[in-house]
């Protein structure tokens, strides 16, 4: 900020030193003032990619900005390391015209994979196509949605709004239920109670084919509630503190790795995500197959409640999975509706005999699917049912 100086309003007092700042700094978070506030990113760098912020944000790109050149310096040579992958944070905050033209660029050298912060959904589509990101945070659309069914704010039915919203993008989206910036499933500000989470990552590991991430302790239903320094006791791992969580160091257990003081629980729990991230991984009916919600036919079917379960389906080759949530606490017997244009549409067929297997149990017999009735489902509380269907 020209010819002014940083007045800092918090802080200071605490400090033996006195810090000056001059010209005072624009802080990562866009705020150009010599005042920030605590909670404003002051101790973040902000670069300048070409952006007159003085005049209009007016953009200078040609010639190519200095900045532009070290960025991709720095990116090929951590890519020269072996780094395979870039986070992005607040992607949109760069300017698009930079991922257009360093990502190419590192990529010509190195295979990695670029994943991009970003919020707004109206400029998605331009992160992917004109950025070139691989893939997207889905964190307004899926994660928002999800979060609320499983505080039982929002019925699980909404969750399709967030599939069609993503026409033909939804490949580039990367879900999750946790992350470094948002609150713990366990902790009181989210569920209170890691078992929600089960249902709610069966859906966002296999609705699709695009990626999804968990976040360190989710497995084992890490509550996040340590009166942390300066984060302070908000359902979040810190990360603006040294720190070191039970669940994690638990499961270390002085160093031999085998879970060996987890309790009960979190060994169930971090179970249930193996099996959940192993099936994902590798069944080609999740990896590969296309997707069918069944939302619509069980809107108002009275066997079946919309507002706590979800249901749809995957098809590749002459496997069938139905896949079947359960948010409620209760255990739930559904009846669910397969209308005619399912069959027709996936192409398999209606009545036909097939090796039914449960992937969650490994248990199989031989059943069917038929337009006729409705197919009958136990699922237990907090989990899901992953049947697949071989014809």
């Amino acid at each position: 900020i020209p010819g002014q100086t940083l007045r800092l309003q918090f802080g200071a007092q605490q400090e033996d030193f006195e810090y000056s700042e001059f010209p005072a700094k624009v802080t990562g978070n866009d705020c150009f003032s010599t005042c920030p506030g605590q909670n404003d990113w002051y101790e973040t760098v902000k670069l300048n990619y070409g952006v007159d912020y003085m005049n209009g944000r007016t953009p200078h790109f040609d010639p190519v900005p200095n900045t532009w050149t070290k960025m991709l310096d720095i990116l090929l040579f951590w890519a020269g390391k072996g780094v395979d992958g870039f986070r992005c944070d607040m992607a949109e905050m760069v300017p698009v015209e930079f991922w257009n033209w360093v990502i190419p660029k590192v990529k010509q050298v190195y295979d990695v994979c670029f994943v991009a912060e970003v919020y707004n959904p109206a400029e998605y589509r331009n992160y992917i196509w004109n950025g070139h990101f691989d893939y997207l945070y889905d964190k307004v659309g899926l994660y928002d949605t999800v979060r609320a069914v499983m505080c039982n704010q929002a019925p699980a039915s909404n969750i399709s709004g967030c599939w069609q919203s993503l026409e033909g993008i939804q490949h580039n989206m990367l879900n999750f239920l946790e992350n470094h910036d948002e609150q713990r499933i366990a902790s009181y500000f989210f569920a209170g109670d890691p078992r929600p989470g089960i249902p709610g990552m069966i859906v966002s590991a296999m609705m699709n084919t695009n990626p999804v991430m968990i976040y360190s302790g989710q497995e084992l239903g890490e509550p996040g509630m340590d009166d942390e320094g300066f984060s302070g006791r908000d359902g979040r791992t810190t990360i603006f503190d040294y720190w070191s969580l039970a669940s994690l160091r638990n499961w270390i257990n002085e160093g031999a790795f085998d879970g060996g003081k987890l309790t009960a629980e979190q060994r169930q729990l971090r179970e249930a995500y193996a099996k959940i991230l192993n099936i994902s991984k590798s069944e080609r009916v999740i990896t590969e197959g296309v997707f069918y919600d069944l939302m619509y036919a069980n809107l108002s079917n009275p066997y079946f409640n919309s507002h706590r379960q979800f249901v749809f389906m995957r098809k590749y080759q002459n496997e069938v999975l139905l896949v079947v949530v359960n948010f409620d606490k209760a255990e739930q017997t559904v009846r669910i509706q397969i209308p005619d244009e399912v069959f027709k549409a996936l192409d398999f067929g209606d009545n036909k005999a097939a090796v039914l297997t449960d992937l969650m149990t490994g248990e199989s017999c031989i059943s069917t699917l038929t337009a006729a009735w409705p197919y009958q489902v136990v699922v237990p509380a907090y989990s899901g049912r992953l049947l697949k269907f071989t014809y």
